[in-house]
């Protein structure tokens, strides 16, 4: 596996996250008049440059426990661990949660089953599994492609469990397997949608695919921006992120399209990091960003650990 995809992928999302931290909730047109250039500070939650949150802290929480192999059980510890004492947070204590992740936590405190313990609603597709599933790409990337989706099923669940949420994660988890490749953007894109589509034909998806259709049927790339919606729900979450990724040309370039956007900052920064850091690498995230990040030393060593793990070392 290529470490420089690999490393660029998971920093992308914490990088992601930090632009956006300070802006998050802001409207569009107040960000535009701030004109995000670079990683800044305080802002919404009063932090220092380089903070991340829970969505760089549940990325690295899922981490920690794939280095001991695939165990939502454990995964659902590592959460609570975060909820509870701040594990893989910047300053230990979390931050941020949103309304079905922390249903999610009381759940599992309550020993119901990480499978079961995301709720299921129709109103419960935040984008609270999508910010955190990236880890999984390099997990599951030799497996089956049954296989794959079950996995990430299962662990959107965790916090998220209803098809919808599910499904953006299983998109977004071929999206990036399409990428580590070599595939361009464009043809991940065009790629992703064929296996997308052919596998949640049936049922219990199949009637969840009208929501996807805009992602699924035109190329959402020709959007203007105006179309584009930056909200927490999960299916504008994916589609503003694809959309930022598929009209940019560098790592800089897209993370701070995705955070000018608005609404929410972090977690669109987030996941469009996720997309732009496997695909340019490491090498090619500024480097006073990367600088920036709170606790990045320990963060390395985390990726280092998954890496040997990963590769059998």
């Amino acid at each position: 596996m290529d470490k420089n995809k690999f490393f660029g992928g998971i920093f992308g999302v914490i990088t992601g996250d930090a632009l956006g931290i300070p802006v998050q909730f802001l409207s569009r047109d107040e960000v535009k008049e701030k004109n995000i250039t670079g990683m800044t500070g305080y802002g919404t939650f009063n932090m220092p440059p380089g903070t991340w949150s829970d969505d760089s802290s549940l990325t690295l929480c899922l981490i920690d426990s794939l280095i001991n192999g695939y165990n939502l059980e454990d995964i659902g510890k590592k959460f609570i661990d975060w909820y509870d004492n701040g594990l893989w947070t910047p300053f230990g204590k979390s931050f941020d949660i949103g309304r079905g992740t922390r249903i999610a936590m009381k759940n599992l405190k309550r020993g119901i089953s990480p499978k079961d313990a995301g709720p299921s609603d129709e109103y419960s597709n935040g984008n609270g599994s999508l910010m955190r599933i990236l880890p999984l790409a390099f997990y599951v990337k030799d497996m089956d492609i049954k296989k794959q989706f079950e996995i990430v099923h299962d662990v959107s669940s965790i916090t998220h469990g209803h098809s919808r949420s599910k499904i953006a994660c299983g998109y977004y988890i071929q999206f990036i397997l399409q990428l580590l490749k070599g595939n361009s953007p464009q043809s991940a894109y065009i790629n992703t949608n064929n296996i997308a589509k052919n596998f949640y034909k049936d049922h219990p998806f199949r009637c969840e695919l009208n929501h996807f259709s805009h992602i699924f049927e035109n190329d959402i790339s020709k959007f203007s921006e105006n179309k584009i919606r930056s909200s927490g729900y999960v299916v504008d979450s994916l589609t503003a992120s694809l959309w930022s990724f598929l009209n940019s040309s560098s790592f800089n370039e897209a993370v701070l399209k995705a955070v000018n956007l608005g609404e929410d900052t972090d977690t669109i920064g987030a996941i469009t990091g996720g997309m732009a850091g496997t695909y340019y690498g490491l090498d090619n995230i500024n480097k006073n960003w990367i600088e920036t990040i709170i606790k990045k030393d320990d963060i390395f060593v985390l990726l280092e650990s998954f890496y040997k793990a990963l590769e059998g070392d």
